[in-house]
């Protein structure tokens, strides 16, 4: 006999899961999407300072904003 639920138990919920670069290209290839030499550059110089995702992500926003 299953074991019963017991109402407001909570569930614990997935993360999701979590593609790697490669893959990534791959499928922004399929919509168009090409990463530029600095792009690249920009991702490579993150990987080697061991940055976090936030910390990557502060990186790009800051290639990009506007003065």
């Amino acid at each position: 006999m299953p074991k019963a639920k017991r109402p407001g138990a909570k569930t614990k919920k997935t993360g999701g899961f979590i593609i790697g670069r490669d893959s990534f290209g791959k499928i922004s290839a399929v919509e168009g999407i090409r990463l530029t030499p600095t792009m690249k550059k920009r991702a490579a110089d993150a990987e080697r300072k061991g940055l976090s995702a936030e910390e990557f992500r502060r990186t790009i926003v800051r290639a990009y904003r506007k003065v």
